[in-house]
């Protein structure tokens, strides 16, 4: 009151009062700040959004400066307080950036989150478990592959860079280092038997190596394993064609193969 010049979180304050006027007796639940909004205010943005984006519980018309989100339902779980201002929890907040993010953008966002340590596993968890239909879902179930435990070790930094693109582009994650019929593989889909050599001009570099490899090769489809070479260079150089036919690969392994 009696100020022209509001800061954001007054802004932001009077969207969310905004949009429970003339309706608090049928209210639920309280208006809360979300979206970019509320990343901001928990820390994941790191600049105040130009935008105010606010969830209610009732659908109603957009106003001229702020957003107004609906949602039947929104759990106490789901709900929070950051510098006094009611918002959405980080792992619904989460949610509901990962419907119009991109895998990179989100992939950052869980990444600030760890570094300010409010990435919570059991609360997204929970938060997809409850999401019912919601189109950020699926996005954040895949950006969370990353950070599930894996069973598997990888033993260089190129073994882990092609597992994060692998599920990055929503293909299943192999098991990396298997060991199948005495022959270790460096990443593998043991359902389908089909496997990826990951090249190094390292560990591969003679000639001795290099007819070795192909006597492997041709061991490993005698036991009924596909597989294909990947080299360093060839994925820093067209990552998205070698995904591309990877994922073509895997597919019609999986027709062969009648795997459901």
């Amino acid at each position: 009151m009696g100020h022209r010049r509001l800061s954001w979180h007054s802004r932001c304050w009077a969207a969310v009062l905004g949009a429970e006027a003339n309706e608090v007796d049928d209210l639920v639940w309280p208006a809360v700040a979300s979206h970019g909004s509320a990343a901001y205010l928990w820390g994941l943005y790191r600049y105040a959004p130009e935008r105010i984006d606010v969830t209610a519980p009732i659908r109603r018309r957009a106003k001229r400066r702020f957003v107004v989100h609906f949602s039947s339902i929104l759990a106490p779980e789901d709900r929070g307080e950051q510098e006094g201002v009611p918002v959405t929890s980080v792992s619904r907040t989460l949610l509901d950036l990962a419907i119009g993010a991109t895998p990179g953008r989100l992939e950052r966002l869980l990444e600030r989150a760890e570094e300010i340590e409010l990435l919570d596993l059991h609360k997204l968890e929970d938060v997809l478990d409850r999401a019912g239909g919601h189109r950020g879902r699926g996005r954040l179930r895949r950006a969370l592959a990353l950070y599930q435990p894996d069973p598997t070790f990888t033993r260089s930094s190129y073994e882990k860079r092609f597992r994060r693109f692998v599920i990055r582009a929503g293909i299943p994650a192999p098991s990396m280092n298997f060991n199948a019929h005495g022959f270790e593989l460096d990443a593998y889909w043991p359902d389908l038997r089909f496997a990826v050599e990951l090249d190094l001009f390292e560990t591969h570099g003679s000639r001795a190596a290099f007819e070795r490899d192909r006597l492997r090769q041709e061991e490993l489809k005698l036991l009924g394993i596909e597989s294909i070479r990947v080299t360093k260079p060839r994925l820093d150089r067209e990552p998205e064609t070698v995904l591309r036919n990877l994922a073509a690969l895997l597919e019609r392994r999986r027709r062969e193969l009648g795997v459901a």
